[in-house]
């Protein structure tokens, strides 16, 4: 495999990785640090000649079983791993929501900053539209403006995305 795919799937996989990761970490940068292994070990096996026929599969097992690995260091493996083994139905549906949550983060992050700032404070601070006017030094219209353009961008480039997190 060629360096040139190897980066192209980190900076595909990496953010859905740590999102997935932190469904089973509470913290980001275990979670970063376990992702990073992970790619780190599938470099190491392709250059031993390993053949890993799918890569994103074997990533997120990767990420689950060392995620594992560390809860089972820590005393409270013993109240989660019944939950989780019991449950490959919510293995594949966090999977799929740490993807579709980082597609999110990314076109949010796309959008110019000031639209991006005022989407957030509205959307993740819950801030009414004369607050966020008031606390950036805007009208309220300017601000109503910028968050229909912010959604109207998110809605035609991620329809699903939109209506999963904002319903």
């Amino acid at each position: 495999m060629e360096l040139q795919q190897i980066e192209n799937l980190f900076r595909y996989n990496y953010r859905p990785l740590c999102l997935y990761a932190l469904h089973y970490l509470d913290d980001l940068d275990n979670a970063e640090d376990v992702v990073q292994e992970s790619f780190t070990s599938m470099w190491s096996k392709l250059g031993e000649g390993a053949e890993i026929k799918n890569m994103r599969a074997y990533l997120y097992a990767s990420v689950r079983n060392k995620c594992l690995d560390q809860l089972k260091s820590v005393s409270r493996y013993e109240e989660l791993h019944p939950q989780l083994a019991e449950s490959l139905e919510w293995e594949e549906e966090v999977r799929e929501d740490s993807f579709t949550e980082a597609q999110l983060w990314t076109a949010i992050d796309a959008l110019p900053a000031k639209r991006r700032e005022i989407l957030l404070l509205n959307k993740k601070e819950g801030l009414k539209y004369s607050e966020i006017a008031e606390k950036l030094g805007l009208s309220v219209n300017t601000v109503r403006n910028q968050i229909n353009r912010a959604m109207t961008t998110l809605k035609e480039g991620t329809i699903k995305l939109y209506f999963w997190i904002f319903g």
